[in-house]
């Protein structure tokens, strides 16, 4: 399952530092605006202990983490929605993930230049906010345009659509965000098609310095989060085996970019379940609410046609029993039909029908 976070915000946030960091690779990071123009794409790792643990039960050859992908997207800028800064150009690469992160700075830096000449953490989330809310709008007029014309033909699922339309354009036109209206499972599929980039999940990220001050940001519905993306830095130029004791005498339980990787994972809405053997120990990702064949179909396709039964444990109770053998004397592998809805942290064995 490939899925994707954006990283927005103005020039000279942080945006393609944080994208190094989080990727580790050697993507410029220049010191004036729009450096980045076409996205550049990564694939993370999503830090889970639980993996971890299982692999000491069972002491696999290889161990393979689920991943996250996030995508560096260039600058916007005030005007964005019009073209200003190739701005069309780079809300159309924000239409093709699926969730936002938005870089917001908070700190000082006079090497570092402001594109609005000063730090508003507020100022800023509001530029960006109002361009993706401006951008909206545009796509939402031009698509009721058209269904208002084909709607004379007296078509009740047309004439529906307008009045749905009309309700979100409103909704934007007072300065919100698609993502807080409650559609019915009718309204979504047109909703969906659309592509609105306020209809996306959205995750603040504040990039701060030792300097910061305060609550999080004001009149954000989305999740902040807090990070020093310099500080964050410095611990990824030390040593693996020093990073973790440096975080931990800074008195943080993870790094910023693990928390990062964490949340923007369940921003998605994800779950992970876990198989693992003497081959191979493997998490998983899969939507929230899927069921079991179609998370057996995420290891192989030809596993949904096929799919027999699944074996389910809780990861804790695999570890806790010491495996996979004590597990089955027991009695704690539960045997799960297709309509199972696979849970966050199961380990699944899937039996096949070949």
């Amino acid at each position: 399952m490939s899925l994707s976070i954006g990283i927005v915000g103005l020039p000279n946030v942080g945006k393609s530092t944080l994208f190094n960091l989080l990727t580790k690779k050697g993507v410029e990071a220049a010191n004036y605006p729009f450096c980045t123009i076409d996205p550049n794409v990564g694939v993370v790792k999503v830090p889970d202990s639980r993996l971890d643990k299982l692999a000491a039960i069972s002491k696999p050859k290889k161990i393979i983490p689920t991943t996250i992908e996030f995508v560096d997207i260039a600058g916007l800028v005030a005007g964005a929605s019009k073209g200003e800064g190739l701005g069309n150009k780079f809300l159309a690469h924000i239409r093709e993930c699926d969730a936002i992160c938005e870089v917001i700075r908070d700190f000082k830096d006079k090497n570092i230049i402001h594109v609005n000449g000063k730090i508003d953490p507020t100022s800023d989330q509001e530029t960006i906010n109002t361009e993706l809310i401006l951008a909206d709008l545009a796509t939402v007029e031009k698509r009721l345009e058209k269904i208002k014309r084909e709607a004379k033909s007296g078509d009740k699922e047309l004439i529906n659509q307008v009045r749905l339309l009309e309700l979100i354009y409103e909704h934007l036109a007072a300065g919100r965000a698609v993502r807080e209206l409650e559609f019915t499972e009718e309204e979504l599929l047109p909703v969906k098609s659309l592509s609105l980039l306020t209809s996306k999940p959205i995750l603040y990220l504040l990039n701060i310095d030792e300097t910061h001050t305060g609550d999080v940001l004001p009149g954000t519905n989305g999740l902040v989060i807090k990070i020093n993306v310099k500080l964050e830095e410095e611990i990824m130029n030390l040593p693996a085996e020093e990073q973790a004791e440096y975080i931990k005498e800074l008195g943080l339980e993870q790094s910023g970019l693990d928390k990062l990787i964490q949340n923007s994972y369940k921003l998605l809405g994800l779950d992970t379940f876990f198989t693992t053997g003497p081959d191979e120990t493997r998490a998983w990702t899969i939507k929230h609410g899927t069921k079991a064949p179609q998370a057996a179909g995420e290891i192989h396709t030809d596993f949904i046609k096929g799919f027999v039964r699944a074996e389910v444990i809780n990861w804790e109770k695999f570890v806790d029993c010491g495996g996979e053998i004590k597990a089955r004397e027991l009695g704690l592998i539960r045997t799960e039909g297709k309509d199972y809805i696979v849970a966050d942290g199961d380990v699944c064995n899937f039996l096949i029908n070949k």
